[in-house]
């Protein structure tokens, strides 16, 4: 009943019956019960449907807090939560993680603490903490597997590091999965059947089935970067040719605008390129909606080659949703149109019929979510909140 209250984010008792399909005297006991053990808290009245209005459950903010950290090919995130998820305290810095993992460890070593004591919040409050990372991770044990972003992570436990850091149970995961348990979060589980993609320096999907996130066998589910759209395309980082990261991620679409710049077919671009001394695919983004040929010619590109993976996800899977996430995301419009438009031309019509493909409704803020919905997740399940 706790878990349930977590995933509504407070929620009458009729409510939660009807999720538990428990009968409304059973719900009424154990909500007693949590409420006298100050597992939940009641959060005011709701409004009336036609009799007495009804009171809102939540699971109790004194809890504990829970530790959400985003480690991307290129940034660290960090935020403090409550266990609703509330951002109490958020650090973001850029980072390097092909760098290896002791630069990013060590500071995460000194940020948390930090964190902390400038909050007043003793070490031992803290009930879990989520980390995302951007490559294959075995969930079981807590480590990358072979990832391509992240040389010298291999095999590499972050979970045996962090003890010198925390005594809370720390859990991993790749960082698109986090996303899709962040949206599932934020939709109150009420959409069962998704994909969230990521795009950014490379390309990930996270997968949900049934309103549970499927990992696949040994973790991997969901790594569609590597995903072929051209087998005489550019070599990818991972050894193959053509693959979708290859020729549609940020450093993709930066050499194309690149290359637009230095030949001369984009003015906008070579002025930029000029004044700043590198492009950045958030630079193509402003050029396109500036009516840049050459930078709409590359966001289109980008968004056809991606918008052809995804199709055939969406013929073998048929959700009911994609959700669009990730950095290079918020380049504009004309990425969304073309990923649909190459989604709507090379998907069956029955699989389209009801499918929305839009922005992650969590924003930049879907990785630290997705980190805190795991942390808390974790901990009502494996008995860091006791009920």
């Amino acid at each position: 009943m706790l878990e349930a209250t977590f995933w509504s984010g407070g929620c009458a008792r009729h409510a939660l019956a009807d999720t538990l399909q428990f009968s409304r005297s059973k719900t009424n006991t154990l909500a007693a019960g949590l409420l006298e053990q100050g597992l939940l808290d009641e959060a005011g009245l709701q409004h009336s449907t036609g009799g007495r209005r009804p009171e809102t459950l939540r699971v109790n903010a004194g809890l504990g807090v829970l530790f959400g950290v985003d480690i991307g090919a290129t940034s660290l995130d960090l935020a403090l939560l409550r266990p609703d998820l509330t951002i109490i305290a958020r650090h973001s810095q850029a980072a390097d993680v092909q760098g290896g993992p002791g630069p990013i460890m060590s500071r995460l070593r000194s940020l948390m603490p930090m964190m902390l004591a400038e909050h007043g919040i003793a070490p031992e409050a803290v009930l879990s903490v989520g980390i995302g990372v951007p490559g294959p991770v075995n969930f079981a044990v807590g480590q990358l597997v072979n990832p391509p972003l992240m040389p010298g992570w291999d095999s590499f436990s972050i979970r045996d590091d962090m003890r010198e850091v925390t005594p809370a149970p720390v859990f991993i995961d790749n960082d698109v999965n986090l996303m899709a348990l962040g949206t599932l979060w934020r939709q109150h589980r009420q959409i069962e059947d998704f994909l969230v993609i990521k795009i950014g320096t490379g390309i990930g999907c996270g997968i949900v089935c049934h309103g549970e996130l499927y990992r696949g066998a040994t973790g991997s589910a969901g790594d569609i970067g590597h995903i072929c759209v051209d087998p005489d395309g550019p070599l990818c980082r991972c050894g193959n040719k053509g693959c979708v990261e290859a020729m549609a991620a940020a450093p993709a679409i930066v050499a194309m605008a690149q290359e637009a710049a230095e030949t001369g077919r984009s003015p906008w671009l070579a002025e930029m390129l000029k004044a700043k001394g590198q492009l950045e695919a958030i630079d193509v983004g402003a050029a396109s909606r500036a009516g840049d040929e050459a930078a709409d010619a590359v966001v289109r590109r980008a968004g056809q080659l991606i918008g052809q993976v995804l199709a055939a996800l969406v013929n073998f899977y048929n959700p009911s949703h994609v959700f669009i996430g990730g950095g290079v995301s918020a380049i504009g419009p004309m990425f969304l149109a073309a990923i649909r438009q190459s989604v709507n031309q090379r998907s069956l019509a029955l699989s389209t019929r009801h499918l929305e493909v839009t922005y992650g409704p969590l924003g930049g803020e879907a990785g630290l979510i997705g980190a805190g919905v795991l942390a808390m997740r974790e901990a009502l399940r494996n008995g860091s909140i006791a009920s």
